[in-house]
């Protein structure tokens, strides 16, 4: 039950240490904790992606800044309960680290496959240049009866297929994690920069039951 599960969720990202190791939680004695992860894009730019690293597979007491890792596990997300509301904060949880010298020519450092359920009426817009949009939320379900929610941004024909999806519909997505800073209100006078991650769709489809 567990892999059939587990198959639903899969991720896999090549990149550098950019950050030091910060404490998360502990379960049954067993601590997390996260580190940021700077993954190339094809452009010249990349995204900075957060890992959930468990302590039993890294000594999370070393400075590992510089090194180059792959990373296999899922995309997860939690709620945490900020100014009376809560946020929901995403990251890669990690089931297998493994150390590189660097990404092999041409190889794929950016890739994730989801198998969930659409959760929220698809928000379907177009930018000022015509370009066409469409933003899903994907609820995949995990072990004990707990789901994760993943937003998901989908383009052009993708976004025209997205929006005809109606809430429950069972949804394959295949794509890469990006991340994108944007400013948020806090007040009148006080905005705060922030980092939103979501899944980056380069191919959907609809899964009859």
């Amino acid at each position: 039950m567990t892999d059939k599960v587990i198959e639903n969720n899969q991720v896999t990202i090549m990149g550098e240490i950019v950050s030091d190791f910060t404490f998360s939680h502990e379960i049954y004695g067993e601590g997390f904790y996260m580190v940021d992860v700077e993954v190339s894009r094809l452009s010249e730019s990349s995204d900075i992606v957060p890992v959930m690293v468990s302590e039993r597979l890294l000594n999370v007491k070393e400075d590992y800044k510089g090194a180059y890792i792959s990373v296999t596990g899922q995309f997860r997300s939690y709620n945490r309960h900020e100014e009376r509301k809560n946020r929901l904060v995403l990251s890669v949880f990690a089931r297998e680290i493994e150390f590189l010298e660097e990404a092999a020519e041409g190889e794929k450092t950016n890739q994730i496959y989801l198998d969930g359920y659409i959760c929220k009426e698809p928000i379907y817009r177009k930018t000022p240049l015509g370009r066409e949009i469409a933003d899903l939320l994907l609820a995949v379900n995990r072990p004990y009866g707990k789901s994760d929610y993943i937003p998901c941004i989908c383009w052009g024909r993708n976004a025209r297929y997205a929006n005809s999806f109606e809430v429950g519909s069972r949804c394959a997505i295949w794509g890469r994690i990006q991340s994108r800073e944007y400013m948020k209100k806090l007040s009148e006078d006080q905005m705060e920069k922030r980092v939103a991650y979501e899944v980056s769709v380069s191919k959907l489809e609809l899964i009859e039951e």
